[in-house]
């Protein structure tokens, strides 16, 4: 993985683990392209599309569980990254960038 795109990946968990514990999601979505999408496998939640759509869902069914990084693999405006809930489970997200901004999140549950 570029350093580049570890700092990218990882600054956006750390975004996320900011948020969950300052239950403060307001300006999450601010990270993300104002067409972004954001997808969930394995729970009966969203698609969203738009930032406003995404913000939206953050305030109504915001996480609650911070998230560790086990593994990352970045190759161009792509990141994969694997992780486990802090209160167990673990999950992996698929990260596409425009630039500095989220363009498509999708989380899979494991």
């Amino acid at each position: 993985m570029s350093e580049e795109n570890g700092d990218r990946a990882a600054g956006h968990v750390a975004a996320f683990n900011a948020c969950v514990r300052s239950d403060d999601w307001a300006s999450f979505a601010d990270r993300f392209t104002p067409d972004a999408t954001m997808r969930f496998v394995g729970v009966p939640v969203g698609p969203f599309i738009g930032r406003e759509q995404i913000a939206a869902g953050y305030l109504a069914q915001p996480p609650t569980d911070t998230l560790t990084v086990t593994r990352s693999v970045s190759a161009g405006d792509i990141d994969e990254v694997w992780f486990d809930w802090d209160s167990g489970g673990s999950g992996a997200m698929t990260i596409r960038w425009t630039g500095d901004l989220v363009a498509e999140l999708t989380v899979t549950f494991g």
